[in-house]
């Protein structure tokens, strides 16, 4: 991927174990994950269970993937902090997760999405009215998991948390809505991505803090780098929506084309001055036209990523990864915390930006 950070701050930063962080996350919230997925009603349980990779289609154990862990190994990280173990951050993590993975399943049944993590998505294998309520029931749950701790730190996490689910839903709402116009400004996509991938990042990155008792700066300033770190994570998202390799990111190839969705990588094509902009705007439009668009063929496909690559829609969501990268390390500078806790956000940073699923 393109969006490597200098060379200067990678080889500040290798000392850090980011497959250990992650596995730490997700050891400690999926037994927490998993009681509270388990009190929900039949069949929404093993719905449930199928979406985060426990049991396959058919019921039975499985080890499937289920996600990068990222925001878990946030929480649980921003609770050190503040002196906190990881433990504190725990009910933070699964909450996050929670709220995550119902926008998962609702997104996958909104854009008609069938595969998911290398697997058929829930709406495929148990219909839509399965994804809708036990998208809806993780929800609520998310919140259940927070305020049972009964704490005022929990009240405060769960303003944050609400507010933040809120944002991921005017994201989705406005990335809908675009798919139906023929022209969206940068400055409204980011707003849109902010909205959809950094609100919660956001508030990953300071639930576990607000557990540990962190005051209101610290927990902005913590906000601060999720949110940026979030804006740099969907802009890798969507490089790989277009040019990922779909052995590692599980999807289609050209998936967000084959959904006219009117990612970074399009909307910055569009609004760049030459031949291929031009060109590319008036494919897109006649798209939107068309009623034959699900079966274009994959050369189609691949002259639409050709035309946004050449209009210099690739180099610059690569070059706005690695501003959105810089200005989430930046964001750690307000806030006091131990040398090992600082060098592990900005090695989980460094992760987004590289990864290639």
């Amino acid at each position: 991927m393109p969006t490597v950070p200098p060379a200067s701050q990678a080889a500040r930063r290798t000392a850090v174990d980011v497959s250990a962080l992650l596995e730490r996350g997700r050891t400690l919230a999926t037994p927490v994950l998993r009681a509270a997925v388990d009190r929900l009603a039949p069949p929404m349980d093993t719905v449930a269970a199928y979406h985060f990779g426990w049991i396959d289609a058919q019921g039975r154990p499985a080890d499937g993937d289920g996600g990068k862990a990222v925001r878990p190994a946030l929480a649980m990280l921003s609770a050190e902090v503040t002196g906190a173990t990881p433990e504190t951050g725990v009910p933070g993590a699964v909450a996050v997760e929670l709220v995550h993975n119902f926008s998962l399943l609702h997104d996958d049944l909104m854009d008609g999405d069938e595969q998911r993590r290398h697997r058929d998505t829930v709406w495929k294998v148990h219909g839509p009215a399965q994804a809708i309520l036990v998208g809806d029931a993780l929800f609520a749950l998310a919140n259940e998991v927070l305020l049972e701790l009964g704490t005022v730190e929990a009240g405060r996490a769960t303003r944050r948390l609400t507010a933040a689910s809120r944002s991921l839903i005017d994201g989705q709402a406005q990335d809908i809505s675009y798919e139906h116009r023929d022209r969206v400004s940068v400055e409204e996509c980011l707003e849109m991505e902010g909205n959809k991938t950094g609100a919660l990042l956001a508030c990953a990155s300071s639930i576990g803090a607000v557990l540990g008792g962190a005051d209101d700066r610290t927990a902005d300033a913590l906000e601060k780098y999720g949110y940026h770190l979030g804006l740099a994570f969907q802009a890798v998202d969507d490089l790989l929506g277009i040019w990922g390799d779909p052995g590692a990111t599980g999807k289609q190839t050209w998936s967000d084309l084959r959904q006219r969705k009117k990612s970074l990588p399009v909307v910055a094509a569009l609004a760049a001055d030459g031949p291929a902009a031009r060109r590319l705007g008036e494919i897109l439009a006649a798209d939107a036209r068309s009623s034959d668009f699900a079966n274009f063929s994959e050369e189609e496909f691949a002259a639409r990523a050709a035309l946004i690559e050449e209009a210099g829609g690739r180099e610059w969501t690569a070059e706005e990864a690695r501003r959105q990268h810089t200005i989430a390390i930046e964001a750690l500078d307000a806030v006091d915390m131990p040398d090992r806790v600082r060098e592990q956000f900005t090695a989980l940073a460094d992760f987004v930006v590289v990864r290639k699923r």
